[in-house]
């Protein structure tokens, strides 16, 4: 891959690249490599970003009670017992 170089970036653009890139957790780069790509029509479609949710019906959930009850088992299980390891 190449290198490009921008030269004369305003300050009031470079500090609105920088608050943006911090937002959405990515690096000044990667935003602007995105950015120029869209910019151009470059940018990839995903195939398969559509939610489903005609199964839902099929799942439950737990209360917070359950929830509490089976964390509380599961950290229990995680207890090592120093005496079964000598």
């Amino acid at each position: 891959m190449k290198a490009v170089t921008i030269r004369g970036v305003e300050e009031e653009v470079a500090d609105k690249l920088k608050l943006t890139a911090a937002k959405q957790r990515k690096s000044i780069n990667q935003l602007v490599l995105e950015m120029v790509k869209e910019g151009l029509g470059l940018k990839k479609e995903k195939k398969f970003s559509r939610e489903y949710d005609d199964l839902d019906h099929l799942f439950g959930r737990w209360s917070d009670n359950e929830f509490k009850e089976i964390d509380t088992k599961i950290n229990e299980e995680r207890h090592v017992d120093e005496e079964l390891w000598r």
